[in-house]
């Protein structure tokens, strides 16, 4: 894969783009959506950093670095927003802190507001087994919306072929939720394509994707997955749960 071309690089360092109202900002995905969703993912990210600045960020659940890798790449010093439940696997934390010690990116671990011995004071212990829905909402929903707030964009490494929730989902977004522009560089991406570029770029890979864990979450929710099941069969496994709701 080619190198991308230099501009964002070069503009994103000391970008201090202003703030766009929440009406400009949805306008612009109207305009935008459809002209860039056969793009490649690096010029996806390249319109990004040139359109937002220093207020575009990508978020990182560390089951991989293709992301951070591939936006490290148009735009050295973009920041990469990881999301501590203090519930991971220790792998995923490792994950975490090798992309920041070997990625020209810059990291920023947001957490929920109670850590989880507080959050079992005040909910009972193991909220997780009793009310999934609400752990995900205490300790994923409230802290990345908090941590968003300084951003008008942010990327992700949704794609459309990880669930049939997904399959909609549109390389530039508007989130009504977040009232933000979402940006999907990777939706058309499948698994191959996603293999094809660790592979060419030895991007970094949680170790727990060799250990039948194709699909990572936080530790209670998340099982080992049999040859043959479904990616994502073993998030929430035993629920009608199949996403978080960061997501949404």
């Amino acid at each position: 894969m080619s190198a991308p071309t230099t501009m964002a690089a070069r503009s994103f360092r000391g970008s201090h783009t202003t703030g766009r109202s929440e009406a400009e900002l949805e306008e612009l995905v109207s305009h935008v959506g459809a002209e860039l969703e056969l793009a490649p993912a690096e010029v996806i990210i390249e319109w990004a950093v040139a359109t937002f600045g220093n207020r575009f960020c990508i978020t990182s659940s560390m089951g991989d670095a293709v992301l951070a890798h591939l936006a490290s790449r148009v735009a050295p010093g973009v920041d990469v927003v990881f999301l501590d439940t203090g519930y991971h696997f220790a792998e995923t934390i490792g994950t975490r802190d090798a992309v920041e010690a070997t990625l020209p990116v810059n990291l920023r671990t947001v957490s929920a507001e109670q850590s989880v011995a507080e959050q079992d004071a005040a909910y009972g212990k193991d909220l997780f087994a009793r009310d999934p829905d609400l752990c995900c909402a205490l300790r994923k929903v409230p802290p990345l919306r908090s941590a968003l707030e300084s951003y008008d964009a942010w990327a992700t490494g949704l794609r459309r072929q990880e669930t049939h929730d997904r399959i909609i989902a549109p390389v530039i977004g508007w989130d009504e939720q977040k009232q933000k522009v979402k940006v999907s560089p990777l939706a058309r991406w499948s698994d191959d394509d996603v293999e094809r570029y660790i592979a060419e770029h030895n991007v970094l890979v949680n170790p727990l994707q060799h250990d039948g864990y194709p699909s990572i979450g936080c530790w209670p929710c998340t099982r080992r997955v049999a040859p043959g099941e479904d990616k994502r069969s073993g998030r929430w496994a035993g629920t009608t749960k199949t996403e978080c709701g960061i997501n949404g």
